[in-house]
């Protein structure tokens, strides 16, 4: 033999013979057969072993691999729910999984839509935080909606394929946005285990190339979910999430992440404490308290005497802002009204309580003599 083989032309003509390629007799259409067969071999191990994730030094990924995670682990428990919500009501079997889910920029995710693509711009709303979130964007291949859209209008159970770019007509749009409901309410089960947020459609947008509430270059997350209809037609979600909208979601998972382990408490205490040593707050002694009627209000006048139900060495309550604190004698502290404080009333609730619970395991364990 003039050449020599290499190790994937070995490994070809081995896998060849085991296979009943080749009867190791050396005859000439076997021959013949060995190179083109090891030619092929060699072809797919070198395609297979050349495969490079492009990574841009010029803008580093935003969200760490955490991150990333954690975002999966929210849309696979989403992928989940809207499984089970659409085979339930469009009575059709479908399994949802998510493919992918990766950091790109906003022009990567325009791109891969057509001009006739309806887009749907959802809300998102964290409670307590009042800050204005730019709307994550969810697109569904116009093949899935019209084949729940079929099965809603009481359809057979052939699946509808159509063509990408496919143009709504206004009963379809109008379905379609029955539709996205179902889509759109699930999304806050999903991310419950990590963050209570709200959701709803904030518009419908049939022309993607109009959307301009995110800029080309910023950076998003792009979910890609894959729909098996039936096991006849695949079909895609395509779920842009805005890296502003995700770094808040973060900040308030890590921030509950914190307090729920007592960092907030314990680790920090000091610097809180010195954090908030300089504030003010409004002391106030409260003498006593009365209700009168309003004619009685409206009859006084300077020289009244008003009873306040309590003798006058009773002691007074001091409160601190709205709570009451302490218990004291009120008094004259250089030429000054003041306060001598006796005891916290928060002390005294304590030991009250103390105390009922001690009667209380008395009662039910008696002693025995």
């Amino acid at each position: 033999m003039a050449d020599v083989l290499s190790q994937s032309q070995i490994d070809a003509l081995l896998k060849s013979m085991a296979g009943g390629g080749g009867d190791g007799g050396g005859g000439s259409s076997n021959s013949a057969a060995k190179p083109e067969v090891s030619a092929k071999a060699e072809k797919k191990t070198e395609t297979e072993e050349i495969k490079y994730s492009k990574y841009d030094f010029y803008s580093p990924r935003k969200f760490t691999k955490d991150k990333m995670k954690i975002l999966r682990s929210v849309f696979e428990n989403y992928a989940r729910i809207i499984t089970s919500q659409v085979n339930g009501v469009f009575r059709v079997m479908t399994d949802i999984t998510v493919m992918e889910v990766q950091e790109r920029r906003y022009y990567e995710y325009a791109s891969s839509l057509n001009e006739n693509d309806m887009v749907t711009l959802v809300e998102a709303a964290i409670p307590d935080h009042n800050r204005m979130l730019v709307p994550m964007m969810i697109h569904v291949t116009p093949g899935l909606v019209i084949t729940l859209i079929d099965k809603m209008l009481g359809g057979g159970e052939d699946v509808i394929k159509v063509e990408d770019g496919y143009r709504y007509s206004d009963v379809e749009a109008a379905l379609y946005r029955r539709i996205l409901q179902y889509l759109i309410q699930a999304l806050k089960d999903g991310f419950g285990n990590y963050i209570s947020m709200d959701f709803k459609a904030q518009r419908y947008e049939e022309n993607p190339s109009m959307i301009q509430d995110v800029g080309l270059d910023e950076v998003v997350a792009i979910v890609l979910l894959n729909v098996d209809v039936t096991g006849l037609a695949v079909e895609r979600i395509r779920i842009c999430i805005p890296g502003t909208l995700l770094e808040t979601v973060f900040q308030v998972i890590d921030s509950r992440k914190h307090i729920s382990k007592g960092y907030a408490y314990e680790d920090n205490r000091e610097t809180i404490l010195e954090n908030i040593r300089e504030t003010k707050l409004p002391v106030t002694g409260q003498l006593g308290t009365v209700a009168l009627d309003l004619s009685d209000i409206y009859h006084l006048k300077v020289g009244d005497v008003i009873d306040m139900n309590k003798q006058k060495d009773n002691d007074v309550k001091l409160f601190i802002g709205r709570q009451p604190w302490f218990t004291g004698k009120m008094g004259v502290y250089k030429k000054n009204v003041a306060i001598r404080i006796n005891r916290r009333l928060y002390e005294e609730e304590d030991e009250d309580i103390e105390e009922m619970d001690l009667q209380a395991v008395q009662e039910e364990t008696p002693l025995e003599l």
